[in-house]
């Protein structure tokens, strides 16, 4: 069954149109002007060094998270703290800085076959995307390893310090981060890093170094690193449909928020989410915002019903044209509650 109907389009939403102003209430309009000016003066009460205290997007960085304000780029160069924190779960408005000590919600970055796949975890603000880095360097738990999510980055690696400016992210690694492994890894393992730095609506793209030297030929295999790479460079190691929320091991409940980025043919696919017994909790057509060979976003609201709560999973449905068949993938497991 192919998913091509517009009918369910997940565009980001628009604005609602603004009222129009009441010439007889002046009175109104003043107090809202008020409030207008008073928004502002606490919308723009930082600094430069704003990152700082940037929640995390729970979305991917390609697909701006509809309700994540971009952070203001770092003003320093300095590699002291990290310089950005990540979003939680997209909520509409603009998010909170967090309070440091807090724990901030985010995703690192495995491989599930030879695809990006984001998995969860908690770091603490306002170091939100070192420790999102210390966290993806540690490699998949247990049960993520068991649901067959791996890593390229050589074990043993270390991040020695992280600096953020004007939106590039400059990651220091130990040397150990460049060991073995052909073109494939080495691009695979480059491509974790920078999905889990560009996760956070400060960081853009990602310039790399090791041991404290700048790196513009990357490994025996000589992956070019003369300019900061960001997604766009490793579409090729993002599947079709990336979802970026919710992420492997989450629990859900009616209604889940699902979002992330595509790119499939005519822009549209499918996600299904079945309970432990094979039941179909929810089965939807999506269309996101392009697709054809440009990634384009998705994010919609799914509600469950007639589903056994415990073990379930998320899968994404799409149409190869090539084959002329229906593909399936990017399966995410999840734990369903009422």
């Amino acid at each position: 069954m192919a998913f091509r109907t517009r009918t369910t389009s997940a565009r980001p939403r628009t604005a609602p149109a603004r009222p129009r102003r009441s010439r007889r209430a002046p009175l109104a309009s003043a107090l809202a002007l008020a409030l207008a000016l008073s928004a502002c003066a606490a919308g723009t009460g930082g600094s430069g060094a704003g990152a700082v205290g940037q929640t995390p997007r729970t979305g991917s960085a390609a697909p701006p998270d509809p309700a994540a304000t971009p952070a203001a780029p770092s003003s320093s160069g300095t590699r002291s703290p990290d310089g950005t924190a990540p979003p939680t779960a997209p909520t509409p408005g603009p998010t909170t800085p967090p309070t440091e000590g807090r724990q901030v919600r985010t995703g690192v970055y495995f491989l599930h076959g030879e695809r990006v796949s984001p998995a969860p975890r908690s770091v603490t603000a306002p170091a939100t995307v070192a420790g999102a880095l210390r966290a993806l360097l540690a490699g998949p738990n247990s049960q993520e390893r068991g649901r067959g999510r791996t890593t390229a980055i050589p074990e043993g690696t270390r991040l020695r310090s992280l600096a953020v400016r004007d939106g590039v992210a400059t990651v220091d690694l130990t040397g150990r981060y460049d060991d073995g492994g052909g073109t494939l890894s080495m691009r695979a393992r480059l491509a974790q890093v920078v999905f889990t730095a560009t996760r956070f609506p400060a960081v853009t793209s990602v310039r790399f170094a090791l041991d404290g030297g700048p790196v513009t030929r990357f490994g025996g295999e000589g992956v070019d690193l003369a300019r900061p790479v960001g997604r766009a460079d490793f579409e090729d190691l993002t599947p079709a449909v990336l979802v970026e929320s919710p992420m492997i091991g989450d629990t859900v409940r009616s209604p889940v928020r699902v979002w992330g980025t595509a790119n499939t043919f005519e822009a549209s696919f499918g996600l299904r989410i079945t309970d432990a017994d094979g039941h179909t909790a929810a089965h939807t057509p999506v269309m996101a915002s392009s697709g054809n060979g440009v990634r384009g976003t998705f994010d919609l609201t799914v509600r469950l019903q007639g589903f056994r709560e415990g073990p379930g999973t998320l899968t994404a449905l799409w149409d190869d044209p090539e084959q002329e068949r229906l593909v399936s993938e990017a399966a995410v497991p999840l734990t369903l509650r009422r």
